[in-house]
């Protein structure tokens, strides 16, 4: 059998086992003796175990195997998790991970071993379970057994046979065949369950011929059953065969064989013609069951509440996408052209509008992924960095259910991390600084997120000791950035924005998490990159807040068209605070640099005809009045001078491509109405 049409699969499940692999095994530090987590870890390892074997990852199933010995262990009270062992835990969790992401890349689960992972496993169970290990083997291995084989025993009964059933097995008894009833039980922590039962039924149909399945055929090919099936077959082989068979199948819990014969099932069908007749407590039950379709009806509501979540892969909706923008530039063509030809149904171009904005509105949800997917990855890398710097740390979340654009979501992960890590080594204090300053032993990080408008806003707040901005100061002089004077007229505000600057940092020494200059560079350019913005505030002594504002989407926005000479350009709507108008000898000049001044405001100015070199720019002393667009970036505002506005627009945004992605200014491109392309500005870039 071909196991590659389910390695996709197998990919994908793997990786959210080990995400609740992750959350479990933190909670388990918290909480060593909460036998609900144990109980989980111990789910999670062996279903990985089966899937691994099932698809012949050796490597990986040897290694989930010795988790479980130890896992088992530690839920029959042999011994307790401690720290260390957690750790040994994670790293069998960073080994999975290592496997299943050769696998992904490969296709196959690599050379490496890590036997030094399995060898620290082996020492857990010597060195902690020798003691006790005879006695568990003495007394405690025939539970798991008498466990797994009661709920096969429960179920071990004829199933309910028809007229037409029983005359079946009346012939293949005259015909001197076999005829059994076959109950299987899958582990339960089995997810390839229409696999496994796949693989049952062709050891079936090869050796026998099945006359009924209970649930039906149809069913279990959909994966509309709980772990266990049964099946009445006709053969010639003996029950020996058929349990040595089907216990070869990986992630089967146990095999029941029980023989047929004629008296038995004209008994069941005697016994239940009588029950119907005298009325029993227990057949008026069933049939009240049968008769009112409620419970029937809420399990298959139950069912295809589930059975609707699809996984869809993110170039088709890519294509979906597609297709809606080209319907939006059809849709503003229409409009256009609705306005200077006379005789156009207006009525059928708003019917258009409705159907693309509704097609649009429906891609876009299609495409939102909780930031739930980016935010599971914290708890642990928090926890690693506690252990490392020697202080302890706690990570609070909240909003993981806020939505965001998958192409969003792949693009937040590494500024996260980088504004983590700054909080945790620089904001956060150790134990001995904490108690000094009069605060809790434990730092709290606090990650929220929670929707603003058309943006998502992402929070990183500590309770640690603040930024030193006079630390700062001087740092900035001492990198020749500015001179003293300048420097101590800046605000504390203005200062802090240092930090965002390539190559700078305040770290005294170089560590494995800062002191290189790196993190909040790389947080703003990938911030700006998606056409965010992040900001700080601090206050000395008790702690700084990272503030990430990032658009919900990227693909279909409102702009406003602008006429710079004779050029269009797009300006997302999101970034526009107002359009003022201002006279020519309004605008002043302070630092060599032009400003307006906009309600006791000083707004500095940005002739966006000199920044893209448009040749044909109408002068100032030809106009009246000048079109000031005040942009706003943050809390800091710019005006940038256009020559006309042309008006509001649903834009849809198209890339550059590889070559030109590294344009200036520049954040992608649009194709208007009449056919003609539009640049989209990067208010971010320009911006003062």
């Amino acid at each position: 059998m071909d196991m590659n049409q389910y390695l996709d699969i197998f990919i994908e499940e793997s990786r959210e086992h080990l995400q609740q692999l992750n959350t479990s095994l933190l909670e388990l530090e918290k909480d060593n003796k909460n036998k609900e987590v144990l109980n989980e870890v111990f789910r999670v390892a062996h279903t990985l175990k089966g899937m691994s074997g099932t698809m012949g990852f050796t490597k990986m199933q040897t290694l989930t195997h010795r988790m479980e010995d130890v896992l088992d262990a530690l839920r029959n009270d042999r011994f307790i998790a401690d720290s260390n062992m957690v750790d040994v835990l994670f790293r069998c969790l960073d080994a999975l991970e290592t496997y299943v992401n050769t696998i992904a890349t490969t296709g196959q689960e690599g050379d490496e071993a890590f036997e030094d992972v399995i060898d620290a496993l082996h020492k857990i169970m010597e060195n902690n379970g020798s003691e006790k290990k005879a006695e568990d083997k003495a007394s405690g291995s025939s539970a798991p057994k008498a466990q797994n084989t009661e709920p096969a025993a429960a179920k071990s009964k004829i199933v309910e046979l028809n007229q037409y059933d029983i005359n079946v097995i009346k012939k293949a008894i005259e015909a001197n065949k076999n005829v059994f009833q076959i109950h299987v039980v899958l582990d339960k922590g089995c997810l390839l369950k229409a696999a496994r039962a796949f693989i049952v039924f062709q050891i079936l149909e090869k050796n026998s011929e099945v006359i009924k399945s209970v649930p039906k055929v149809e069913d279990i090919e959909d994966e509309r059953f709980d772990f266990d099936f049964t099946v009445v077959i006709i053969t010639d082989n003996t029950e020996e065969l058929f349990i040595k068979e089907i216990n070869s199948v990986a992630e089967i819990s146990s095999v029941e064989v029980t023989p047929i014969v004629l008296d038995e099932a004209s008994d069941k069908e005697d016994k239940k013609e009588s029950n119907k007749n005298t009325g029993s407590q227990k057949t008026e039950t069933t049939a009240a069951a049968a008769a009112s379709p409620q419970s029937n009806a809420e399990q298959h509501k139950k069912f295809q509440k589930t059975g609707k979540t699809v996984r869809v892969d993110i170039d088709r909706l890519d294509i979906l996408m597609n297709l809606v923008s080209e319907l939006i530039i059809i849709k503003t063509r229409l409009e256009e052209s609705s306005t200077s030809k006379a005789g156009t149904d207006i009525e059928s171009i708003e019917y258009l509008e409705r159907i693309t904005t509704s097609l649009h509105d429906a891609v876009m949800k299609v495409r939102m992924v909780p930031v739930e997917t980016v935010f599971n990855r914290f708890p642990r890398m928090i926890r690693d960095i506690s252990r490392e710097l020697n202080k302890e740390i706690e990570l609070h979340m909240s909003g993981e259910d806020t939505e965001l654009d998958r192409t969003v979501i792949d693009e937040i992960g590494d500024p996260l991390i980088h504004i983590l890590r700054n909080s945790a080594d620089h904001g956060i204090e150790t134990h001995e600084e904490r108690l000094k300053a009069n605060k809790p032993s434990v730092g709290n990080i606090y990650l929220r997120a929670f929707q603003d408008g058309n943006n998502v806003v992402i929070e990183v707040e500590d309770d640690g000791q603040g930024i030193d901005v006079e630390k700062v100061r001087k740092k900035i002089i001492q990198k020749g950035l500015e001179s003293a004077e300048i420097v101590e007229s800046l605000t504390d505000k203005e200062v802090i924005e240092y930090l965002f600057k390539p190559n700078f940092s305040t770290a005294d020494k170089v560590t494995d998490l800062s002191g290189r200059g790196v993190g909040l560079d790389v947080v703003k350019t990938k911030i700006e990159a998606l056409g965010g913005i992040v900001e700080v505030e601090s206050v000395r002594g008790k702690g700084t807040t990272f503030t990430i504002r990032i658009p919900l989407t990227l693909a279909i926005i409102q702009a406003l068209l602008v006429r710079i000479g004779s050029e269009k350009y797009a300006i997302p709507l999101g970034s526009i605070q107002e359009i003022e108008n201002v006279k020519p000898n309004e605008i002043r000049k302070v630092r060599n640099q032009e400003v307006i001044l906009l309600r006791n405001m000083v707004v500095p100015i940005v002739r966006l005809g000199d920044i893209l070199s448009v040749p044909d720019v109408e002068p100032d002393e030809n106009k009246k009045s000048i079109t000031c667009v005040i942009a706003k970036k943050g809390e800091k505002l710019s005006a940038f001078i256009v020559d006309s506005l042309i008006g509001q627009q649903e834009i849809v945004i198209k890339s550059l491509g590889t070559v030109l992605s590294g344009v200036k200014y520049i954040a992608g491109a649009t194709i208007l109405g009449d056919g003609n392309v539009a640049l989209i500005l990067d208010v971010n870039s320009l911006a003062l």
